[in-house]
């Protein structure tokens, strides 16, 4: 049996929009140099990747719209909101062509961001919720199942047109659920 890079990567979610994070959990052989590490990003609506170079091992990157070349002024001062969708994201070391993994990866933050605003509206208490309040979570449970089969369907099925059709779904049961709230009277800003 001969020596070899094991290489994986973990693509944590986070709630911030505006950082992308890259997590190196390879297991590398002191039998053989870690060379040419090479990171490439593609976004969603993109065809060319963003290619990033690595300077260490396991490394944990924080990557926003300036690193991933999707915003190229006023880098030093802000940072644009990253786009939810599929994100193919690959790692590869030398010989590159040869060792190499590669994912993809369903962004859902500002989804989640947005599922979780409805979580905190919610006007609920230690105790057993009016029927409004226990329809609204019926919804969300539906939603938040419809989010991880969506993620499921991209990153271990492969089948991203499939996790996109069921995040769209997903997107669709909170805009009604949007409506639901409006005509319950709970305020929200998107109410008509």
């Amino acid at each position: 049996m001969s020596a070899a890079h094991q290489l994986f990567l973990e693509i944590p979610h986070t709630n911030n929009p505006r950082i992308f994070r890259v997590i190196d959990t390879s297991i590398y052989t002191d039998m053989i140099p870690v060379e040419d590490q090479t990171l490439e990003i593609t976004p969603p609506g993109f065809n060319q990747p963003t290619i990033i170079s690595p300077t260490v091992e396991n490394f944990n990157l924080a990557l926003n719209a300036c690193s991933l070349q999707l915003q190229t002024k006023d880098c030093g001062t802000s940072s644009q909101v990253l786009p939810d969708g599929i994100y193919i994201i690959k790692y590869s070391v030398k010989p590159n062509s040869k060792v190499y993994v590669e994912y993809n990866h369903l962004r859902v933050t500002q989804f989640i961001n947005r599922y979780n605003q409805k979580l905190c509206n919610l006007e609920m208490a230690a105790c057993e919720p009016n029927a409004d309040v226990k329809e609204q979570l019926n919804q969300l449970r539906l939603i938040k199942s419809f989010i991880d089969a969506a993620k499921v369907k991209v990153e271990d099925c492969h089948d991203n047109q499939a996790g996109m059709d069921l995040l769209s779904y997903a997107q669709k049961l909170l805009m009604k659920l949007d409506g639901l709230n409006c005509a319950i009277g709970n305020g929200s800003p998107n109410c008509c």
